[in-house]
Formats: structure tokens, C-alpha cells, sequence
């Protein structure tokens, strides 16, 4: 029987891929853009649980026609030469881990929501070849509404191909002792090239709704332990100080996860805490929510609460401590599909 024209070759060595995926970012830090994210973002049944009958009106009539604006604002404050920071960062991370996990191993990378997607680049591992896939959602603390939503996706490119590869999944890595000491390694040397000593040290992760935490959702206990896990291991480097956690990044009227980093903000000062400096240990990589919220706007609020001296130590980033502890954790779950390095 002959093969028809353009069908993909039947013999191919297996070769083995990475797909790191993060949340999302708009094209340009301008309202249509802007608008464009937020409706693919907020319209996803993982991060807004609520009926679509009930939800779709006040999305669509309300949020879409006010927030946008406000949001490129913020866009455009953070917006790098090489675009968003998310994006711009976990393609650093992407090329940094080329010939990680051998030659014929590429890495990739992709967005939830916005571009690139992850439909798109496992389409094109496939035709290059690429038989065996790691998908990397780039969250430590497991919660279903970014681990999940990112694998659902994946899993729905998946539904659509005729000749799927196989496929493994990243699993949630917030007690992983390389994860733990990367961030030890990161904030200390963070704190070095301070000109002050904090007096409180805050461990932002990004909030969630309460109601997540009722329904079973193990994204609040992943956070905890991961803060607890780094205030042992950053033990000396405090010297008796308290890591502080707090949650950011709160949305609507419903009860979120506490004590938000706003209010502790605003609050510090006035229990005679005058120099503080904030990590968050659950973003991977630099983006609007650490940039402008913590960076620019937690700063202003602590500020004019009173305190003196305001740090934001960056995360791990694409600097030589995350991509060790990228390469580490990664390995693990490669195992028996590559040979160890």
C-alpha cells in the first residue's frame, strides 16, 4: 500500500521534549490586548467557578468594559524591550534549558492563555519528531485553578490529535528540597545587595478564593509548607524573625485566603516594623502581579502607611538557582525517557 503524499514518517526515533507553560499575558500592554487575555482568562470554568448563566453577563458587561484599562495601565509600567515580563522570562527559561536533558531533547514553552498556546507547540514538537512530552506547568504550590487548567488544555490539544504523543506531567514541587534551596539561595543573596536589614520579611503567594480551600483544593496547605520549609531553611538568615505569609491579588467580593499582603502591608508600620522586604515563592518567574502589585503598588502602601525602607526580592527567575533547581526536578520526572546526565 502506498503512503500518501505528506503523511508523517512512520520510523522516527523517539525523541523526548519539555513543554514549560505559565499562566499568561496579553500581546501588548494596551486595552484591546489587555481585553482580549482577560475574557480568554476569566472566562475559564477553573478560575471562575461560578454558573456561566450568572457570570457571563457581569464579565462581558461590566469587568471586560472597566478593567481593561486599568490593566494595561499596569501592563505598561512592567512591559519590557522583549514584551511581558511572564512571557519574555519563561523563554529565557526555555532556551537556558536547551541541551539540558540532551541534544536530541528540546524544550519548549508556551502560555495557558494568550500566546504561545499549548495547543500550537505540541502540534509543532509532534512534527518535529518529538514523541515523549513533559508538560511543565510552572507552578510549585498545586491549586486546579493554574496546575489543572494548564494540563486540561494540554489534554484537549491532546483530544484532537490522531497520533498523540505520550505524555507526563510536572507535578506540584512546593516541598522539593532543590525548590526549597533555590529560594534560600535567591533570597539570601537577594538580601546581601541590600543597603538595609529588614525588620519583617513577608512571603507573598498569590491569593485564592476561600472556597477553593473548602471544596478540597490543596493550594493554601502547598503554600504553607513551602513558607515553612524556607523560614527553616533561611533559620540563621532571619535570626529569630517570623517569615510572614501572606496572599495577594485579591478579586470580587467573595472571602479570599488571609491575611492579604495589602492589608499586612498597610499594617506593619503601625506595629513598629519600618523596613520590610517581600519574596514570593509561588510565581516562577517575574510578572504583573510581582512587578506592579507587589513591587510598585505594595511599596506605595507600605510607604504611606508609615514605613521607611521597602525591598521586593525577585524570583527565581532564569538566574543560575532556578534553572539548577529547573534542571533537578525535571530530570526526576524524565527518568526512564532519558538517560540520567
Amino acid at each position: 500500500m502506498s503512503v500518501p503524499a505528506g503523511h508523517p514518517p512512520f520510523f522516527v526515533p523517539d525523541r523526548v521534549g519539555v513543554l514549560l507553560v505559565n499562566l499568561g499575558t496579553p500581546s501588548a500592554p494596551d486595552a484591546a490586548s489587555v481585553r482580549r487575555y482577560l475574557a480568554e482568562f476569566l472566562s475559564d470554568r477553573r478560575v471562575v467557578e461560578i454558573p456561566p448563566i450568572a457570570w457571563q453577563p457581569i464579565l462581558h458587561g461590566i469587568i471586560l468594559r472597566t478593567r481593561p484599562r486599568r490593566s494595561a495601565h499596569a501592563y505598561r509600567q512592567v512591559w519590557r524591550a522583549d514584551g511581558s515580563p511572564l512571557a519574555a522570562i519563561t523563554a529565557a527559561q526555555s532556551g537556558a534549558l536547551q541541551g539540558a536533558f540532551g541534544e536530541s531533547s528540546p524544550v519548549d514553552w508556551a502560555m495557558r492563555y494568550g500566546e504561545p498556546k499549548i495547543a500550537d507547540r505540541l502540534a509543532a514538537m509532534q512534527a518535529d519528531g518529538v514523541r515523549r512530552i513533559l508538560i511543565a506547568p510552572l507552578y510549585p504550590q498545586y491549586c486546579a485553578a493554574t496546575t489543572a487548567t494548564a494540563n486540561d488544555a494540554a489534554f484537549a490539544a491532546l483530544a484532537k490529535m490522531r497520533w498523540q504523543p505520550a505524555i507526563r506531567t510536572l507535578p506540584p514541587y512546593y516541598d522539593h528540597p532543590a525548590y526549597i534551596a533555590a529560594l534560600k539561595a535567591s533570597v539570601e543573596a537577594s538580601l546581601a545587595r541590600l543597603d538595609f536589614e529588614p525588620d519583617a520579611i513577608l512571603a507573598s503567594f498569590h491569593g485564592m478564593p476561600q472556597r477553593t480551600l473548602d471544596l478540597g483544593d490543596p493550594y493554601h496547605c502547598h503554600c504553607r509548607k513551602t513558607a515553612r520549609l524556607l523560614g527553616e531553611a533561611l533559620a540563621d538568615t532571619l535570626g529569630g524573625r517570623e517569615l510572614i505569609v501572606t496572599f495577594q491579588s485579591r478579586f470580587g467580593r467573595a472571602k479570599w485566603l488571609e491575611p492579604a499582603t495589602d492589608a499586612m502591608l498597610a499594617a506593619l508600620p503601625g506595629k513598629g516594623v519600618g523596613k520590610v522586604a517581600v519574596v514570593a515563592p509561588g510565581f516562577s518567574a517575574d510578572c504583573l502581579e510581582t512587578l506592579e502589585e507587589l513591587a510598585i503598588r505594595g511599596r506605595e502602601t507600605f510607604l504611606a502607611a508609615g514605613g521607611s525602607r521597602f525591598a521586593y526580592l525577585p524570583c527565581l527567575n532564569d538566574g543560575p538557582d532556578g534553572i539548577g533547581m529547573l534542571r533537578t526536578i525535571l530530570s526526576e520526572e524524565l527518568a526512564g525517557w532519558i538517560e540520567p546526565a
